[in-house]
């Protein structure tokens, strides 16, 4: 149960130190709503993953020591070495999830690591052939994106706050019970530690112990789909593209990695993806061959396969008064963008910048109130709902309408998405606004989502451990 220190091992692991919080605890039926006691922390976010740790972060670069902030996280990342087998879990990072995690310092981890960035995407219709390429040049981006293992970002940012003295991690610890008071949030831990906050943020997943406690409720539908996932050796070294094909019975993508590897993604029924998995590893192979592109080459080894389900969620609200709701824990999408993960680090951008917008004004006044007492009252995050809520409901909306589009169809319908497809790739407009779309450059962005030295052509190939 510790804050991470400032410096970590040669395996890239921030190191453990112990924690800041006091051992005297803080007993919710003692705690009176008129009484005036400190709070431990002003901001405790549940959930150490990627969104809440990126929320620590920029809280900390935005509002440094005048804001004091804890992660309760489970389980620290497991370290990653150059010998590592590649995790089956990765994610597509917009350009806006790259400035936010270069705004916050935690971008060197990354790069340090291993990532690939892809200039191309390729998307075509399985069925009748329609085809639309996308190139980040035409924008004047050096890539549309960066593929990035989960646990390389998580790792990152670790590593990251371990440099803020203003927050604290404590782990492995989880919520137990909250009790939300006048000014402030009396939180439980399983360990039996106590903990007052100002404002009690759940970044704690699809599950969220936090949404569950606080009684907010969640709309959500399972699709009739799993995704199969693998990570398989090649015999060409990757390229600078990902392609995603469209079948009546899911999307197929093909994402590359460092050196010859390769993340390949099916969507199909729950039946066809057990089949698949159960395969031996040479028929699985030759299988992923004659279904996706030839350019990637001959599938020379799987390195690892798994499966999950996918469904929609969307929580009724994001914030009541001292908590809000970010990431997972507010929203999950289908996958087939990869845009989960990035809505999640928009959401974070977002109240951390509500919250040092707060931060702000009260260092302008001269009020006794402290930051955490005024950060959690539901006015002040009621704008960071009304900023993210419409922005994922469209998304969610949208990639639903993608899903549905490319379901078994009439011919006569099945000709017009093709043509659809193949009149983006003409129309270099409707190409550009939706690569912006896709790459976070459009819209109403935080502040950290937005680059301030962005250089066209300054370019980097895929990379692993330096």
């Amino acid at each position: 149960m510790g804050m991470t220190s400032d410096r970590c091992d040669n395996q890239g692991m921030p190191k453990v130190k112990p924690s800041k919080v006091q051992s005297s605890e803080v007993q919710p039926s003692e705690v009176q709503p008129s009484e005036i006691q400190p709070l431990d922390y002003d901001i405790v976010i549940v959930g150490g993953g990627m969104v809440g740790s990126m929320l620590a972060a920029a809280l900390a670069t935005q509002c440094g020591a005048r804001l004091r902030v804890a992660i309760l996280e489970s389980a620290q990342p497991s370290p990653l070495t150059a010998e590592d087998p590649y995790d089956l879990r990765v994610s597509a990072l917009s350009i806006a999830s790259e400035n936010m995690l270069k705004a916050v310092g935690a971008w060197p981890g990354i790069v340090a690591r291993r990532f690939a960035p892809f200039r191309f995407m390729q998307v075509w219709d399985g069925e009748q052939g329609g085809n639309t390429m996308f190139d980040s040049t035409e924008l004047g981006y050096p890539h549309l994106g960066c593929i990035v293992e989960n646990r390389v970002i998580q790792l990152a940012l670790h590593e990251r706050l371990s440099e803020f003295d203003s927050v604290d991690i404590l782990c492995p610890e989880k919520l137990l019970a909250a009790d939300v008071l006048p000014k402030r949030v009396e939180v439980r831990l399983e360990s039996g530690k106590h903990l007052s906050t100002g404002c009690l943020i759940g970044a704690d997943g699809a599950r969220s112990r936090v949404r569950e406690l606080a009684a907010i409720g969640v709309e959500s539908s399972q699709y009739p789909q799993k995704a199969l996932v693998a990570t398989v050796q090649t015999s060409l070294p990757q390229q600078d593209i990902t392609w995603q094909r469209f079948l009546p019975t899911g999307p197929q993508a093909l994402l590359p990695l460092a050196g010859h590897r390769a993340s390949m993604v099916w969507y199909h029924s729950e039946e066809e993806v057990d089949r698949l998995q159960s395969l031996p590893e040479t028929e699985f192979l030759r299988l992923m061959e004659a279904e996706f592109p030839e350019q990637m080459g001959s599938l020379d080894a799987l390195l690892g396969r798994g499966s999950f389900p996918l469904f929609k969620s969307h929580a009724t609200h994001y914030v009541k008064e001292r908590i809000a709701l970010i990431g997972d824990a507010a929203h999950t999408v289908h996958p087939l963008a990869g845009q989960g993960v990035n809505l999640g680090l928009l959401d974070a951008a977002v109240l951390a910048e509500v919250v040092s917008d707060v931060v702000l004004q009260k260092s302008s006044n001269t009020r006794s109130e402290s930051i955490g007492e005024i950060i959690g009252r539901r006015h002040h995050l009621r704008r960071y709902e009304r900023w993210r809520r419409t922005d994922n409901a469209l998304m969610i909306q949208v990639l639903d309408g993608f899903y549905e589009v490319f379901k078994p169809r009439p011919r006569p319908l099945r000709v017009v998405r093709s043509m659809a497809l193949d009149f983006v790739n003409r129309l270099s407009p409707a190409r550009g606004a939706l690569m912006q779309y896709a790459m976070g450059v459009s819209g109403d962005l935080p502040r950290l989502a937005i680059s301030s030295s962005r250089t066209p052509g300054d370019e980097y190939g895929v990379k692993e451990f330096v």
